[in-house]
């Protein structure tokens, strides 16, 4: 099934003009089902859109204002760092957030936020149905009625507050991967476009990356270039330009990942400097949606040598897989006469933290990362602010 998956995304991202001479055979005889597929899914989203225009599916709108951040393609957009982002920026500003989210593989997304915001006025509500999660949440915990609240101000004016509630009211939601949930209402659709590798093959699923076609960005609010740091400045230009092509005056803003410190594994007390990699051999694992930005992160720090192992998107370690692994470190160990290390995100501590602890006696290091709002072409982190603030407070509900 790892094999598959490998297949199906590697000709996901390859440019239509590139087949022929960069996928397999195995690859290329998958095209026609993929293709197949690929138009069945473009009928089943067309037709559950026009059945919400027709008020056929309900669309449930909570008590307190929706923030959504969301994504075109699969994996890798930096949308659970823009969550936490935005749920930290609220409860600073004394609003507490309900963050909405599905719980995909294990539930990794959920405990790292769980970890990030313990002590803050930030919930976290885990389920398919977000709707029904809400409501139980908004029972258990009451809501706030912002109207003409203070707590706006407060947002641009870099005042935290002293003292986080977890048994407080909740003042927003925030809806994790929420572009395709369209049985909530939202206030604020943010959208995140990964810029190593925005709309891959430019086909949807599972022929390409897409979830849905280009116009989607037309439902947007906010459009956010992640890792905008990571790439050439002409391919921001191009990027820019086929977002302009669709959305003219969509407001859009450029993150990045900032590397901060490591975590060591069995020790998750620990706060370990990034030069602890300096000129050191390192073997990259993880499982998530776009590996090669967290590659190019550790490169950056100065290791001799970086490997890696890639699995799909929130893939949970077995037995297997660690047998694979430490027959690779086993491998640079003997050909560099140096013992490896192990570094892997925070997402895949999350979802396995017992496995990756039998990776003993090699050294397993978590890299720590925030999001970053970049200052480029006039958009800056108050401007992000500022627009979060305009939306809410242009929320009508009673």
């Amino acid at each position: 099934m790892e094999k598959l998956r490998r297949a199906v995304n590697q000709v996901a991202y390859t440019p239509l003009s590139q087949r022929f001479s960069s996928l397999s055979p195995l690859q290329l005889s998958l095209i026609p089902l993929l293709s197949l597929a690929s138009h069945l899914y473009r009928f089943a989203i067309s037709l559950r859109h026009r059945l919400f225009r027709l008020n056929l599916l309900t669309v449930h709108r909570l008590p307190v204002p929706v923030i959504s951040v969301g994504n075109l393609t699969w994996g890798g957009n930096g949308k659970t760092p823009m969550v936490e982002f935005v749920a930290r920026l609220l409860a600073d500003t004394g609003i507490p957030p309900l963050i909405l989210t599905r719980g995909y593989g294990g539930a990794d997304e959920a405990k790292m936020l769980q970890r990030h915001l313990c002590g803050t006025s930030a919930k976290i509500g885990v389920g398919a149905n977000r709707a029904a999660t809400a409501y139980s949440f908004l029972k258990q915990y009451g809501y706030m009625n912002l109207r003409n609240s203070t707590y706006y101000e407060r947002l641009l004016s870099h005042e935290k507050v002293n003292n986080h509630s977890n048994s407080g009211h909740i003042g927003a939601a925030i809806l994790d991967d929420g572009m395709q949930h369209l049985s909530l209402w939202r206030d604020l659709e943010i959208l995140m476009v990964n810029a190593m590798m925005p709309w891959g093959n430019g086909q949807l699923l599972p022929l390409g990356p897409l979830r849905e076609p280009l116009t989607a960005l037309n439902r947007a609010d906010i459009i956010v270039i992640h890792h905008a740091d990571l790439v050439a400045k002409h391919d921001i230009e191009a990027l820019e330009s086929t977002i302009r092509e669709v959305q003219k005056v969509l407001p859009v803003f450029f993150t990045k990942m900032a590397p901060s410190h490591f975590l060591r594994v069995g020790n998750m007390s620990s706060r370990i400097p990034l030069n602890v990699v300096d000129n050191k051999i390192v073997l990259c694992v993880s499982g998530i949606g776009f590996a090669d930005s967290f590659i190019q992160r550790i490169e950056e720090m100065g290791p001799t040598i970086v490997d890696r192992l890639d699995f799909s998107d929130h893939h949970l370690f077995q037995l297997e897989d660690l047998d694979m692994i430490s027959a690779r470190l086993e491998e640079l160990e003997s050909k560099f006469a140096t013992k490896p290390v192990v570094i892997v995100t925070e997402k895949d501590y999350d979802r396995a933290p017992n496995v990756l602890e039998n990776l003993k006696p090699f050294d397993v290091l978590v890299l720590c990362c925030n999001l970053q709002i970049l200052a480029h072409k006039g958009s800056t982190e108050d401007g992000f602010k500022l627009i979060i603030k305009q939306h809410l407070k242009q929320d009508d509900r009673v």
